[in-house]
């Protein structure tokens, strides 16, 4: 925050003075005492008290919400502004903090023409200007406060609050004592003339826009996180007690026809009618008073935050309080030359649904605030709760369709135009807002959500570890890297230290730096790592395995080819290398390794687009498909652009019975657009013959003794010599690059759970046919035991014998049931393992 910010906010106003006050003197306005008998008149009293729940409903959401995010924050000058801008950003705030200064600066001017039509309609003589003549003179006067400061201005407020006071007095006494329930019942329903009911909601709204008016005074608050909450809460609650009293009243005061017919109703039914005429007027200038002081307080808060650079002067404050008296001279201009122009109801319905679009965001912060989770998020007032404050920004939404859709619109219109002009000019923020803590909270979700879904190969996309301590080759490996990472996959740069000691802290934190700064400058979107370590191989070891996170695992390796050290022995050198290569490769990663020579990248950067070739050299294994996705990779992005793709298959002949057009039906069906070619006989020199004009090589490699060797079995140190930029690549998963979506873990689980399936099936078929059998060999034996145990006569002792031989086949029969049904009950059992293991191994 600037210096000017921080020595202005140390305030001296209360909860009374500081928010209350200006709060209620503004919602107990002009439509109070000029528009509620109106409403009342056409809507009926139980339509009219629908619509001031609705217009109500609205301050209480935003009330709760603006209390949670005004107790979680020290809160400073600039009320809705300071609020809304520590929360959804700098382009949020202060798109509507200039909207909110510019929309409260017409609204004195508003207020002071209410007041100079009232004043006129009194006075004994007219004229066209009348009213724009009083209005000018009211904003002179009440710039005299807002220039001496706020201790004036309160002073003058309580004034106008003992007028108000008095005038609501008189009109309940009066209403009381000629209540009639007759009447009251008769206003009840809604005329059958009455205007539609959203008219009139739009019609009373604006009487319950004025409640966050103490909110712009928080500057001057003694404890804005304790006043801010609870003075907006009385204002707000008495304020919705008086409506409802007051519609209730003139329900029960007077005939339908007078409240329609006549504006003036209140005073018919007050016990002194002069006191309603002095109401209004208090009512009118309270509300100008209140614009007059917090306007100015927003925009000197937003100038010292320097979002707008030409608005700077207006951060200056005088006197110990820091009164923004340039501020204040600036609305005054506005507020007069709003006068002056006299089309107030063409800007009327922009200005009121400004100050519900800034409902809306107060409302969407504490939301955006309270779903970030995070742990600084701790406000005292507790009866929150997210669902509250997005009902809160929808029921703005809803209020700004309702009311006036055109205004509406270009209301959005023209934040969202100052939003997209400080996303593109405005620096760096100068304060922490919740956008990162919102982020991080969906990468959270996001990670765990992906971690349930089960793994298939068409979501592979590049995760890639990049190696490099020495700055100078570092530039051609990030912007290769850019290159495969495109806008699918990550890259995390590392750098590895070897030492000891306390000042290794130190070296980690320079070294992260100047990853970073390489990172930035040369356009990569990729995350820096440095580590210490007292042995190389060991952080190797430890780095493959357990860099990432859930689901976002290092695949690849990529690393600039060894450089070598006149110092140290060449072999020596590359067998270092190569073991720790092999040890990232053993745990799962593939590897890439670019050789790329100034003078080739010179050449790369100079050639032409139409020249630019990728060669990709096929051996129809794991690592040729991932070679020819990189190529791919590398294609999509700038420089190589579109380059042409060229697919060398090697080292097949006539007899392997492979062609060209099995070749080229298989990039079809991977949908890589590339030229095949089959070179028949393949060796050093022929690789060297084929692809010396190429951009790009892709050409595959594999470990022996820790030494990387071609295909031919010898060092590629020395193949590489020959080429252009050469990317050496090794494979450690086969990548299908035309996997089915049936195919995969989900596949192999859903034909576990089929057989799983079927299996359960064929045992309750067997089960079946076994109860069925035991109890044919139950019935067939209990009936021999009866036939020897009663003696029958007529049987021959043959025919016992073949009831006997039945009755063993039928327990045959049932045994056999039995051992099936156990076998189909083995393979069920052993199919929900297998159904399982499935599942397990993916949740790993």
């Amino acid at each position: 925050m600037n210096q000017i910010n921080e020595k202005n906010t140390g305030g001296k106003l209360g909860t009374f003075a500081g928010v209350f006050t200006p709060s209620v003197l503004t919602i107990l306005g002009i439509i109070l005492f000029l528009r509620l008998g109106y409403v009342v008149g056409n809507a009926g009293l139980g339509r009219a008290l629908v619509i001031l729940l609705l217009a109500n409903g609205i301050s209480v959401l935003t009330t709760i919400s603006l209390s949670a995010i005004a107790t979680n924050l020290k809160v400073k000058g600039g009320g809705d502004y300071y609020l809304i801008s520590r929360t959804l950003g700098l382009e949020f705030g202060g798109a509507i903090g200039i909207v909110l200064y510019l929309a409260q600066s017409v609204s004195i001017a508003f207020y002071c023409i209410g007041f100079g039509e009232v004043l006129s309609g009194m006075l004994p003589f007219n004229s066209e200007l009348l009213p724009q003549i009083i209005a000018a003179s009211s904003v002179a006067f009440l710039f005299i406060f807002a220039w001496l400061g706020t201790d004036w201005a309160t002073k003058f407020q309580y004034v106008v609050m003992t007028i108000l006071t008095a005038a609501l007095i008189s009109f309940f006494t009066g209403g009381f004592s000629d209540f009639s329930v007759s009447l009251f019942s008769e206003n009840w329903t809604a005329p059958e003339s009455g205007l539609n009911f959203w008219v009139l909601f739009a019609i009373f709204f604006p009487a319950v826009t004025g409640f966050t008016q103490g909110v712009s005074m928080s500057g001057d608050l003694k404890d804005p996180g304790k006043s801010l909450p609870l003075g907006t809460f009385l204002a707000v609650g008495l304020s919705i007690l008086v409506y409802f009293l007051a519609a209730a009243v003139f329900a029960g005061s007077l005939p339908r026809e007078t409240m329609i017919g006549d504006y003036n109703a209140m005073n018919r039914i007050a016990a002194i009618d002069f006191l309603i005429t002095a109401g209004v007027i208090a009512a009118t200038l309270s509300s100008a008073m209140a614009s007059f002081l917090g306007a100015p307080r927003i925009l000197q808060s937003l100038s010292g935050d320097r979002i707008f650079p030409f608005l700077l002067p207006f951060a200056k404050g005088y006197g110990p309080s820091g009164n923004p008296r340039r501020g204040v001279l600036l609305s005054a201009a506005i507020a007069l030359a709003t006068i002056c122009l006299g089309k107030l109801n063409i800007i009327a319905p922009v200005v009121s649904m400004f100050f519900l679009i800034s409902y809306g965001l107060l409302n969407y912060a504490t939301y955006f605030e309270a779903r970030g989770e995070s742990p600084s998020f701790r406000p005292r007032f507790k009866l929150y709760n997210y669902r509250v404050s997005l009902a809160g920004a929808f029921a703005c939404i809803g209020a700004m369709l309702a009311i006036n859709l055109t205004a509406g619109f270009i209301a959005a219109a023209v934040l969202f135009a100052i939003y997209q002009y400080l996303k593109r000019t405005a620096g760096p923020s100068r304060w922490a807002d919740s956008w990162r803590s919102n982020l991080l909270q969906r990468v959270r979700k996001n990670l765990l959500a992906a971690a349930d879904e089960i793994e298939h190969p068409r979501d592979w996309r590049p995760q890639l570890l990049l190696f490099s301590d020495h700055p100078e080759r570092r530039k051609q490996l990030l912007k290769f890297a850019g290159w495969i990472q495109g806008r699918s996959g990550f890259t995390t740069v590392v750098r590895i230290l070897e030492g000891k000691g306390p000042g290794m802290p130190k070296l980690k934190q320079k070294a992260v730096d100047e990853l970073r700064r390489d990172i930035k400058e040369n356009g990569l979107e990729a995350f820096p790592l440095a580590v210490s370590t007292t042995n190389i191989h060991q952080a190797v070891h430890t780095l493959v395995q357990a860099n990432g996170i859930g689901p976002l695992r290092a695949n690849t390796v990529l690393l600039n080819w060894i450089e070598q050290d006149v110092h140290q022995n060449p072999e020596t050198l590359n067998m270092l290398y190569g073991r720790n290569l092999r040890a990232a490769f053993r745990f799962g990663c593939n590897i890439a390794v670019l050789n790329a020579r100034h003078e080739e990248w010179v050449k790369l950067e100079a050639q032409s687009l139409e020249k630019r070739r990728i060669d990709v050299w096929w051996w129809n294994d794991a690592t040729s498909r991932l070679m020819l996705l990189l190529a791919y990779l590398v294609a999509r992005r700038a420089p190589c652009h579109e380059a042409k793709i060229r697919v060398l298959e090697a080292g097949f002949d006539k007899e392997s019975g492979e062609t060209v057009d099995d070749l080229k039906k298989y990039l079809d069906e991977i949908r890589i657009e590339a030229e095949p070619e089959i070179v028949a006989s393949v060796d050093a020199d022929t690789v060297a013959a084929y692809s010396s004009d190429a951009t790009i090589v892709f050409f595959p490699f594999r470990f022996r003794n820790n030494l990387l060797l071609d295909p031919f079995g010898e060092r590629v140190d020395e193949i590489i010599k020959k080429l252009p930029i050469t990317v050496l690549v090794i494979a450690a998963e086969d990548i299908d690059l035309d996997a089915e979506p049936e195919k995969g873990k989900a596949g192999d689980i859903a034909a576990a759970l089929d057989t799983l399936s079927d299996a359960e099936e064929r045992v309750k078929k067997a089960e079946k046919i076994a109860a069925k059998a035991v109890k044919e060999a139950e019935s067939a034996e209990e009936k021999l035991n009866k036939t020897q145990e009663t003696g029958v006569t007529g049987i021959k002792d043959e025919n016992l014998k073949d009831i006997k031989a039945d009755v063993e086949k039928t327990k045959s029969r049932a045994d056999m049931a039995a051992r099936r049904s156990a076998k189909a009950r083995a393979r069920a059992e052993t199919a929900a393992k297998d159904a399982e293991d499935i599942g397990a191994k993916e949740k790993k």
